[in-house]
Formats: C-alpha cells, sequence, structure tokens
C-alpha cells in the first residue's frame, strides 16, 4: 500500500533514526515564541490519523521550530513513521511505557521556548500554532490550551451528552466559551513553557494511558502544579486554538463511555492524591455542581422543545456521574487500605527493633 502524502517542515530537521529534510529557500519570519510540536503515538491501527496529525502540523504558519514524533514501544511504527515522514524528528520512547513517558521523552528533546501537544488521533486547524503562540505575550502564563472539537466517524450518538465529551478526548459543554484563565487543559490540545515543564520534572509516572488502557489525567495533575509554580502563575484558555480529534466506532458505545468513566474516576483520586483534594478536584465541584444539573434538566425539558432524545442524554450524565464516583471511591479506598497496611508494617518494624 503506498504511504499517504504528508508535506514537508519548514526548516532542516533530523530525526533520531536518520531521516532529514534540506531547508527551503524561503522561510517565512519566525514568531516571537519558538514551539516545539510533540505527537506521542503507539499503534499502527491509527496510521492514517497519524498522517494527518503530522500534515496538520508541517502545514502551520508560522511554522513550529520542530515536530518531534515519539513512538511509544512499537518497533514496526518507528520504522515505519522514519521511512515515510521527513521533516519530522522521530524518537523512540526510551521511558516507561505510556503517554506520560513518551511525552517527557519528546520534552527532553524539544528546543522551543514553548512545547506544544497534540494527540496522534487530532488535527490541528489553520491557525492553531499562532493562536498558542499568542497566548503567551503575558510573562505570568505558563501554559496555553484550546478547543478540542470531535470527529465522529460513525456520527454522535443520540444518547451521548456533551457534558461527557471530556470521555472522548475533547472539549465539554462546561468549559469556557470566552478566553480566560483554567486550572488545566484538554490534552489533545495543550501547550506550556519548556522551561515550566523542565523545572516541574514533566508529568508524573502515576498517571497516563498505557496502549489503550482509559485512566488518564496526566495532564490535569501536571497542569495543578504548573498553575501554582509560583505567584501570578497561570494557564489560559484561547477557544480559538482549535483541533480535532478522531472519536472511531468503539468509542461511541456505552460499554466504552462507562470503562471510561470509571476510569476517569480512579485517575482522579490519583490527582486528589498528589495535588490534594482542593485543587485536584476544584473543578470537579463546579462541574458536578453546576454543569451536570443544567445538562440533566435540559435533557429532561428536551422533549417540551422537540428534543425527544433528551432524556437519554440526561440518564447517560446521570450514569456517568455514578460510573465516575464508583471509580473514585474504589481508587480511594484501594489508597486508604494501601496507607493503613503501611502504617502497619513501619509500626511493626519499630517494634521489632525495640
Amino acid at each position: 500500500m503506498p504511504e499517504p502524502d504528508v508535506p514537508e517542515l519548514i526548516g532542516s530537521q533530523t530525526s533520531a533514526v536518520g531521516c532529514t529534510t534540506p531547508r527551503p529557500a524561503a522561510d517565512p519570519p519566525a514568531p516571537p515564541v519558538s514551539v516545539s510540536v510533540v505527537i506521542c503515538a503507539y499503534t499502527e491501527a491509527r496510521w492514517s490519523d497519524l498522517c494527518a496529525a503530522v500534515g496538520s502540523v508541517l502545514t502551520q504558519r508560522p511554522a513550529a521550530l520542530e515536530l518531534l514524533l515519539v513512538i511509544d514501544h512499537c518497533a514496526p511504527l518507528l520504522e515505519r513513521a522514519c521511512a515515510t515522514f521527513t521533516g519530522v524528528k522521530v524518537l523512540a520512547n526510551s521511558d516507561r511505557q505510556g503517554l506520560s513517558g513518551a511525552r517527557n521523552v519528546g520534552l527532553r528533546a524539544a528546543s522551543g521556548d514553548v512545547v506544544a501537544f497534540l494527540d496522534d488521533d487530532a488535527r490541528a486547524e489553520p491557525g492553531w500554532l499562532a493562536a498558542l503562540v499568542g497566548g503567551y505575550r503575558d510573562d505570568a502564563v505558563q501554559g496555553v490550551g484550546g478547543t478540542v472539537t470531535p470527529h465522529w466517524v460513525t456520527g454522535r450518538p443520540r444518547w451521548f451528552p456533551a457534558e461527557f465529551d471530556w470521555v472522548v478526548g475533547c472539549s465539554h459543554s462546561g468549559m469556557p466559551s470566552e478566553p480566560g484563565p483554567v486550572r488545566n487543559f484538554v490534552g489533545a490540545n495543550m501547550s506550556l513553557r519548556r522551561s515550566t515543564l523542565l523545572e516541574l520534572g514533566g508529568f508524573s509516572g502515576e498517571l497516563g494511558r498505557v496502549g489503550a488502557d482509559v485512566a488518564g489525567c496526566e495532564e490535569t495533575e501536571l497542569c495543578i502544579r504548573a498553575g501554582s509554580i509560583r505567584p501570578g502563575a497561570s494557564l489560559r484558555y484561547l477557544p480559538g486554538a482549535r483541533v480535532t480529534h478522531t472519536v472511531p466506532a468503539d468509542r461511541a458505545t456505552v460499554r466504552y463511555f462507562l470503562r471510561r468513566c470509571v476510569g476517569e474516576g480512579r485517575s482522579k483520586a490519583t490527582v486528589a492524591r498528589l495535588a490534594g483534594a482542593t485543587q485536584g478536584l476544584s473543578s470537579e465541584r463546579s462541574y458536578l455542581t453546576a454543569t451536570v444539573p443544567a445538562g440533566v434538566l435540559a435533557g429532561l425539558r428536551g422533549p417540551l422543545h422537540g428534543q425527544f432524545d433528551g432524556p437519554l442524554r440526561a440518564l447517560a450524565i446521570t450514569v456517568g456521574v455514578l460510573a465516575t464516583v464508583y471509580g473514585f471511591a474504589r481508587a480511594r479506598l484501594a489508597q486508604l487500605a494501601g496507607a493503613a497496611q503501611l502504617a502497619g508494617a513501619r509500626r511493626g518494624g519499630r517494634g521489632g527493633r525495640s
């Protein structure tokens, strides 16, 4: 099968496995803030999506300083990527397997003032990079993120509520519609200053997906640390920095919806342990007290306005909340049990030495 055409990145780049691209004669002016874009990939099953993601970055104007593609422990994909992509630094994940490890490898190899992260199944819209760069005019801004819009391959299910688009890695209806400060970004479309990322030590190895696992929240925990790295530090959300995220048929099912909600709850318990419940659950509290009730009420009122699928969405919101709370409670109880066991072992050790 012939490989799809992928545009070349403006500028000379060398991959970790030997791919090179000469610099074109004409190069547009460099942006005031240089950006390294990192894409992480782990499977050949998303090859066409990956090609679209790479191409969407290479055609951004102004251009990125570099595009780093990190292959997460998949030798056939690593070989294929090197043979196909020019103007891209192709790296193998030499860190712990999983999204957090792969992103940290990309971070350590990056040289831009800002490191932007794009998912391998997402496509950056024209002007995405320019919009992100524009958010760094204020030195207090440590990170900038934008909107992630779902592209449902088989169409959005009638029961799937917009309040739960985070299940498929996209912006949900409870997020701001205007530019402003936020606690954290959606992982498919975020950027942070490289100096901040290095100072923080990158993403936590306790969080993040491994392969097709449904866990997450590595970006949430990192953003919490970035937003409090120093007095006055902030993260800025710019809805105009847009990417489109592919949602395949297997993620448009009730089974995936429930698995992802439970996995999110489990991950939130880890975030709360690492960052503290006050910061770790602040956005979740407003989501549960404002976004969720409004969504349920709108769904129940739907038939009055000819939206007869509304009650299905209200039911999905309720079930999704319960599944997420279940995942959180189960993980939290496991944490408490582990802490009690460790405390008992320490007491026993001290008693044995007395």
